[in-house]
This record gives C-alpha cells, structure tokens and sequence, in this order.
C-alpha cells in the first residue's frame, strides 16, 4: 500500500553514514541522489533493495521522532541490522528477538537513529 516514505534530517551526511551501514545488512543501499537543482540545494537521497523508497531530505526534523520498520527476511538479517546500527552510532531500542504480542512469528529490533527516529527491522517468516 505504502510506495515510499521519507523523514527529514538535521545533519544529512550524518545520517547518510548511518543508513549505508544499517541498510546493507537488509540487501538495501542508496540507490539516488536528487540533482541539486531540483531540490534547491537541499540533499534527498532514496534508498532501497531495486528501487528507492525510503528517503531522506536535509532539514530540521518536523515534530515527533517518527517510527519506520524495515522488512528483513530472515531473522538472521534483523540480528545483523541491529548489530550494524548501533555500530553506525545508533542507540538500542529494543534488542533483536521474538515480539509474540504482535503476531507469533513477529521478530524485531529497534534503534534511534541520529535524529531520534525509531528504526525497526523486521521478519515475519517462522523460525
């Protein structure tokens, strides 16, 4: 249902260092730069596995952290992008490990990101 989202950040490079090492794990990367001349000078950077979908723009955060999961497939993946994240100087959030309240096979992590976003990785695939 969802095409593609994005959040702001303060510090763009900041950020981009941490989703390059957060998102390898999840087969993700950067995929696009916007030309400065369609952003003003701002920088937007997508990411994504085939296309972008997953943005973010240079600018001060507009209200509340926002929460963003990603879809891992394997549970192996989720461990790894935890690992990496707070590697990346993210902080925990919720380590990697089985979230039943949410659906049996719900297997979670969580990290803030830089700007205090709630980033999730998760698989839904049984053990």
């Amino acid at each position: 249902m969802i095409d593609h989202i994005g959040i702001k950040v303060a510090d763009f490079e900041r950020a981009k260092a941490f989703y390059d090492r957060a998102m390898e794990p999840l087969g993700a990367s950067l995929l696009m730069m916007v030309p400065p001349e369609y952003t003003d000078g701002v920088k937007v950077g997508g990411y994504g596995r085939d296309r972008p979908v997953f943005w973010l723009t240079e600018g001060a955060p507009a209200g509340e952290p926002k929460h963003v999961a990603f879809t891992a497939n394997t549970r192996e993946e989720v461990d790894a992008f935890h690992k990496a994240a707070l590697e990346a100087g993210g902080r925990d959030n919720g380590a990697p490990g089985p979230r039943p309240h949410y659906h049996a096979d719900y297997y979670g992590a969580f990290v803030f990101d830089p700007d205090g976003n709630n980033v999730e990785a998760v698989c839904h695939r049984p053990a």
